[in-house]
């Protein structure tokens, strides 16, 4: 007997082999729109996935074409259907109306911490606000005025990091499970600070107590990181030993603020850009670049670094901090500041 595709409404003879564009891999599972497109009659289906059939019925006009349980990734796959998107990877992908989110996007993104996908109950997929869509079997629908731009993770749309982690973090009260997620996310780049805590407050979780008492920690250890690697940078590129951590102030004058590192004979400071807004606050971005246009004013050169960039790319910023010292000769005479130690 041959594979010889079917033609709509043709039914499918028990035991006959399935059409060519069945057996391909990775098409296990198959919405009932795309067997009809298939040639695979609705009847046909439905009595193919009944009791002790070679077929079954994961979710609601989704179907997997084996008996067996479904694999982690025929799971994804089979939610995506459901929240009618295919998934990414072919022609056929639908990009921003549905991705996994919660603790399958966490585990996917590689948190050591996150639960292994075969272990989870449910697949939380994020889906715009409007779209009527009722939960069944292991899916639930997290709903969004607007969805993020999807990551592709080994074929699957995937929330991004930020955005996952405050789904995870909407649906729990265990303190320690949010701080040991939150501190993950940030130790080991999966995310920055700034980013994460921006995602926490427009889901309004920063109301919170253990949810604020898990950012202050983990504010605290990405400054203290940010730190030991700008004190790093300093030593391995042979930058000249600036004063560490002081505040600068005019003679009987007001405070100027405070400084990670300052070359007093070059008038050159550094300033570990870790903001991030808290609770129902904005950044204070205002705020931050007056601090700067003060500075440059009285002729100190205010060089800004990220704990990412400090991270990612040392060598550039000690490129950064070099010129900024270089040019310092170049200009007129800095204002005549106070340090103190901070």
């Amino acid at each position: 007997m041959t594979n010889t595709p079917l033609s709509p409404g043709t039914p499918l003879p028990s035991g006959a082999l399935l059409p060519a564009p069945l057996t391909g891999t990775g098409r296990r599972v198959l919405s009932a729109a795309q067997l009809r497109a298939l040639g695979v009659p609705a009847a046909e289906s439905a009595a193919r996935a009944r009791p002790g059939g070679p077929w079954q019925q994961f979710l609601p006009g989704v179907f997997l074409l084996h008996p067996g349980p479904p694999t982690s990734e025929e799971r994804l796959r089979a939610v995506l259907l459901y929240a009618g998107r295919r998934p990414m990877g072919g022609a056929a992908a639908e990009p921003g109306r549905a991705m996994i989110t919660g603790a399958a996007a966490l585990t996917l993104h590689g948190f050591a911490s996150a639960a292994p996908l075969p272990s989870l109950e449910r697949i939380e997929v994020l889906v715009e606000r409007k779209r009527r869509l009722r939960p069944a079997g292991c899916v639930r629908f997290v709903r969004t005025a607007e969805l993020p731009e999807p990551v592709e993770v080994t074929g699957v749309p995937v929330a991004p990091v930020a955005r996952a982690l405050a789904d995870v973090v909407a649906g729990t009260d265990d303190p320690t499970t949010v701080r040991l997620l939150l501190a993950e996310a940030v130790r080991d780049g999966h995310c920055d600070t700034a980013a994460l805590v921006r995602e926490l407050t427009r889901a309004r979780l920063l109301g919170r107590a253990h949810v604020a008492d898990a950012v202050d920690g983990l504010l605290a250890e990405g400054r203290s990181v940010a730190e030991e690697r700008l004190y790093a940078m300093v030593g391995r590129y042979a930058l000249p030993e600036p004063l560490w951590n002081v505040d600068l102030r005019l003679p009987g004058g007001p405070h100027l603020g405070g400084v990670d590192a300052y070359w007093p004979d070059h008038a050159v400071a550094v300033e570990l850009d870790t903001r991030a807004p808290r609770r129902d606050e904005e950044p204070t971005a205002p705020e931050h670049t007056r601090k700067r246009e003060h500075l440059e004013r009285l002729g100190i050169t205010l060089v800004h670094l990220t704990p990412r960039a400090l991270r990612e790319a040392p060598e550039q910023q000690a490129v950064v901090v070099r010129t900024a010292l270089t040019a310092a000769g170049d200009g007129e005479s800095a204002a005549y500041v106070i340090v103190l130690p901070r």
